[in-house]
């Protein structure tokens, strides 16, 4: 029973492992240590409001067959180069992001050296080698064990941590104010749960699956899947939200920007309400869930830039998978080179980013899960379709906000 549930499920995992990395990490271990729990509000709101967006990728692609990008043309070739276009423009930023935290939990579990610039090469190059090796299967399948590993050893580091805390939190909730706390805010919901553009991912996710099966999957079922991997994001999120409040907040401790710095203090969040025999444990578990998000980010950005360029030239081209991941992978390592000395500000421009292209992934998405290319029993009920629109306006508000408090 268990391995025929498990086996049934895929992209939402592939989507979960993708998702709990950095914004899980590091950005809500941030917000419990800087906000205690008064960022909660932010992170059930965002995770409502994005909701439809995402779930939209597996629909569209199990009711059509077809990837959001095929759908994202049928709209107007001008929306998918407007994709092209931001894609592009974010995948190094993020791909750096996540592989930077991974290079600086291989460096405090592993030792070897304290570069991370040659970490991160070292990983990326192993991803490479993984998907050559296994493809999406191996994904698939990893996946799945990985998110049952991070699952356990948190909600046990949690458990752990409210039952030996002798503190009473205060959980008024908190509206930033200031520059510097807004733009927090617009980093912590940029990649929270993930940025909208995963909803592409997870599209292509979908119909890959369905190829490697030799099985069509139905609307009803992807969007189960889906959902066991969101609500498992919104579980985890929460998790490391309390983790850093109890752990961190009014402690006089802060988290470092230096990767190395920051990776010895993630793990101490376990170690500290565990014990240090758990510290090995711990730390194979954060290090995996970033490096599964390493190897994700690595073979989604690529498949999708091929899709797209093959789509507006109605045909394949030279710049096919294993030229996007090479130019990739050398894009990242150059930036890196440049960005290393402060992490913080190359995760906080790449979250900062994502939310601000997220009303554009929004609104496509939507103008296209309720339009003419999705047949009617598949399309959106009512209330979904209200929660999407409220949902647009969120993102388009809180966009502006930001713009205006610079």
């Amino acid at each position: 029973m268990k391995k025929s549930f498990l086996q049934s499920l895929g992209p939402g995992l592939l989507f979960a492992g993708a998702a709990i990395g950095v914004s899980h990490l590091v950005q809500s271990t941030r917000a419990g240590a800087e906000f205690g729990f008064g960022l909660i509000w932010a992170l059930l709101l965002v995770h409502l409001f994005k909701y439809p967006f995402f779930q939209f990728g597996p629909r569209y692609a199990a009711a059509t067959g077809e990837t959001l990008l095929d759908g994202y043309k049928k709209l107007g070739k001008w929306v998918l180069l407007s994709y092209y276009i931001l894609n592009f423009a974010t995948m190094f930023t993020i791909q750096a992001a996540v592989t930077i935290v991974t290079a600086g939990l291989a460096s405090q579990l592993f030792g070897f050296t304290n570069d991370l610039v040659l970490w991160s090469t070292i990983l990326m190059f192993i991803s490479l080698i993984i998907l050559v090796v296994g493809k999406y299967k191996l994904l698939d399948n990893l996946m799945k064990y990985i998110i049952i590993i991070l699952t356990i050893s948190t909600i046990t580091a949690v458990s752990v941590a409210l039952f030996s805390s002798k503190e009473v939190f205060d959980v008024i909730q908190i509206l930033p104010s200031g520059s510097v706390e807004i733009t927090f805010l617009i980093a912590f919901l940029g990649w929270m749960p993930t940025s909208l553009d995963i909803s592409i991912w997870h599209s292509i996710w979908t119909v890959e699956k369905s190829k490697n099966t030799f099985v069509k999957i139905k609307p009803k079922d992807a969007i189960f899947d889906f959902n066991v991997g969101y609500i498992g994001t919104l579980i985890l999120g929460i998790c490391f939200v309390l983790l850093g409040a109890l752990v961190m907040y009014k402690s006089g401790e802060t988290f470092s920007s230096k990767g190395s710095i920051f990776a010895s203090q993630l793990i101490k969040l376990y170690t500290k309400n565990l014990g240090e025999f758990s510290y090995i444990f711990i730390g194979i578990a954060a290090f995996t869930t970033m490096f599964s998000t390493t190897i994700t980010t690595l073979d989604a950005s690529p498949r999708a830039m091929t899709k797209t360029t093959n789509l507006l030239f109605n045909k394949k081209t030279k710049f096919n998978y294993w030229f996007w991941i090479i130019f990739l992978f050398i894009g990242t390592i150059i930036i890196l080179k440049y960005f290393m000395k402060n992490m913080g500000i190359l995760i906080k421009t790449a979250t900062i980013l994502s939310f601000l292209t997220a009303p554009f992934y929004a609104i496509f998405n939507y103008i296209l899960i309720t339009g003419k290319h999705t047949p009617k029993e598949y399309q959106p009920s009512l209330p979904l379709k209200i929660l999407s629109i409220v949902g647009i306006l969120f993102l388009i508000s809180f966009s502006i906000w930001f713009l205006t408090s610079l």
